[in-house]
């Protein structure tokens, strides 16, 4: 009974965690500032091209998924497969959040306001998926694949992956409008303070969340 329990309260942590990060790229979007820079190939090619910023997430993340089969070759396994119905899901769940959030601050302090919610929500949403151990989000796991390969940990990968989607967004931008777009103080913001409340939120919530979801026991005298 307690290992079931244990299972629903991991399902429920993931399933916040994937709706809070999926909050917090949406709000991102809509402070005018720059998103995160993974978000930013999606993001730039649905102002350039004027299509879905879901369905364009859906297509970056297509391309993770198969980089990682084409790099992991005999580390290959099936939980790879399993980030394709997740692809699915959070994309339309950004296509949901984007069509259902509509608010646009003018103020710069209600954007920079805007953009620490944006940011909270998606190190919340980051750490509760992580810590759930289900499947990864496709972007971190190319992370992972790419700082193994290059003889470093997720965070090297990430900050290779990182340069790269900012210089994939800036040359869909010059390409295609003339000018960088979806890139600005905001992506900088993403990228310094996210780490920084991710690891926040573990130091307040990892050993509760992760005892409740059976990850972690207690031993009791």
């Amino acid at each position: 009974m307690k290992k079931r329990y244990a299972f629903l309260w991991r399902g429920l942590f993931y399933g916040i965690g994937a709706v809070s990060l999926a909050v917090g790229l949406t709000l991102n979007t809509k402070t005018q500032l720059g998103v995160g820079s993974v978000a930013s190939i999606a993001y730039s090619g649905s102002l350039v091209w004027d299509m879905d910023y879901g369905r364009l997430t859906f297509a970056v993340y297509m391309v993770a998924i198969l980089l990682q089969l084409l790099l992991k070759q005999e580390n290959r396994n099936w939980k790879i497969c399993l980030q394709l119905p997740f692809s699915a899901i959070f994309s339309a769940l950004l296509t949901a959040f984007g069509r259902f959030i509509r608010f646009s601050p003018e103020a710069m302090w209600q954007r920079f306001a805007l953009l620490l919610a944006a940011v909270g929500f998606t190190a919340l949403g980051l750490l509760l998926m992580v810590d759930m151990k289900l499947v990864a989000n496709p972007a971190d796991a190319l992370a992972d694949t790419v700082g193994s390969l290059l003889g470093g940990d997720v965070g090297f990968g990430k900050n290779v992956i990182d340069i790269i989607s900012v210089a994939l967004s800036c040359g869909i931008g010059l390409v295609f409008a003339g000018e960088i777009v979806g890139i600005g103080i905001g992506t900088v913001v993403t990228m310094l303070l996210t780490g920084r409340l991710v690891s926040l939120f573990r130091r307040l919530l990892e050993q509760k969340i992760q005892t409740l979801a059976g990850i972690i026991t207690t031993n009791k005298n």
